[in-house]
């Protein structure tokens, strides 16, 4: 029986990198002889987080391509065709079985490099909008992974399959956590609690709003744990209030921030959104517009059709946000139903069944 070995490849953000991480895991209990091999992007938060994970990485000179014009642009050619070149010899020395790539521009130039050896690639598509390098491997990759429906309009019919996104196994059971949650954090058991989460960088215009806010959630007889995120813990701090408001720059557990939590304020990334349809809480997404694509709106969207959610736009967040609070604190039947519908769209076993497609196409 020969070896398996396994590249995975996506980067950029935490929305590419923990997919593939989870996904590499779930091979692990299948294959647990096989070797694995990460390429990332060598100067991006990859190159940290995959080693913590405890697997290998390379680095490539890729960066993606600006909305504007700007010399990052005028450099892409030259950063393209020197990690297709560095690709073809990472392809060449580690021979893998299979190339899975989980989105981000690092996956572009490994994967492309796979297909020129006729080495099987799968993708994995997070996000309701497909991005510029998914549609650009599409056509020659072996099986394509996807959260959401609808996706024909970007990749082969033939090739898609619905498997959801993998989100971290610790989250399939938080029901049961929910006593040591309030324990965790202090939490008084005859206040509903708010969970505020902006990515691990922060959210400004969240943050803002928060900040704002901080009489309105005593009024409603509330408290609230606030992910503030690094790069504004120093300025939102000030608002920390034992009785009420708990300003963290991170949340470490966040199996247990969720099951602390009644009602959820998020940014609405894919991996995001995923989590939060397992954890089945109501939810308040604010996407944030400064993305490629408007991807966020389009991923909160795809559940607010589904009556799943409640999407306020950050543009309208000073007139909506009150009066969309109030309505969720007061009306219970509100809250059930939007609990029950975003569990609905919930695909608790995604990463069984990524790594089911790529089981079918290893000849061992």
């Amino acid at each position: 029986m020969k070896k398996v070995k396994f590249i995975l490849s996506g980067g950029g953000t935490g929305g590419h990198i923990y997919p593939a991480i989870a996904i590499a895991e779930e091979l692990k209990k299948h294959h647990p002889q096989a070797e694995f091999l990460f390429v990332g992007a060598k100067d991006r938060m990859e190159m940290q987080k995959v080693p913590a994970a405890g697997y290998p990485i390379k680095g490539l000179w890729i960066s993606g391509l600006q909305r504007k014009l700007t010399f990052k642009n005028l450099l892409f050619p030259l950063k393209l065709l020197v990690s297709l070149m560095k690709s073809k010899k990472i392809i060449k020395d580690f021979k893998p079985t299979v190339v899975i790539g989980t989105g981000g521009f690092a996956s572009g130039p490994v994967l492309k490099a796979a297909n020129k050896k006729k080495i099987p690639t799968v993708l994995q598509e997070q996000n309701s909008y497909a991005g510029i390098t998914n549609k650009w491997l599409a056509k020659e990759a072996a099986k394509i992974c996807v959260a959401y429906e609808n996706m024909k309009k970007y990749f082969p019919e033939d090739k898609i399959v619905l498997t959801g996104n993998p989100v971290r196994e610790d989250l399939l059971d938080i029901n049961s956590k929910r006593e040591k949650a309030k324990k965790h954090y202090k939490l008084s058991a005859d206040k509903k609690t708010i969970l505020v989460l902006g990515g691990s960088l922060g959210a400004k215009k969240i943050n803002e709003t928060i900040a704002e806010n901080i009489s309105f959630f005593q009024q409603q007889n509330t408290q609230v744990i606030w992910q503030c995120g690094k790069l504004y813990y120093e300025d939102f701090s000030k608002y920390e209030d034992k009785k009420t408001i708990q300003v963290h720059q991170f949340i470490d557990q966040m199996d247990l921030a969720y099951a602390a939590a009644d009602v959820i304020i998020s940014r609405s990334g894919a991996i995001s959104v995923s989590e939060l349809c397992i954890v089945g809480k109501p939810t308040v997404f604010i996407p944030s517009p400064n993305v490629a694509e408007d991807h966020q709106t389009k991923n909160a969207n795809a559940l607010a059709e589904k009556n799943a959610a409640i999407v306020i736009k950050e543009n309208e967040i000073k007139q909506q946000f009150q009066r969309v609070f109030k309505e969720i604190l007061t009306k219970e039947d509100l809250q059930k139903s939007l609990s029950e519908n975003i569990k609905q769209v919930a695909k608790p076993k995604a990463t069984q069944a990524i790594v089911h497609e790529i089981n079918k196409l290893i000849q061992l």
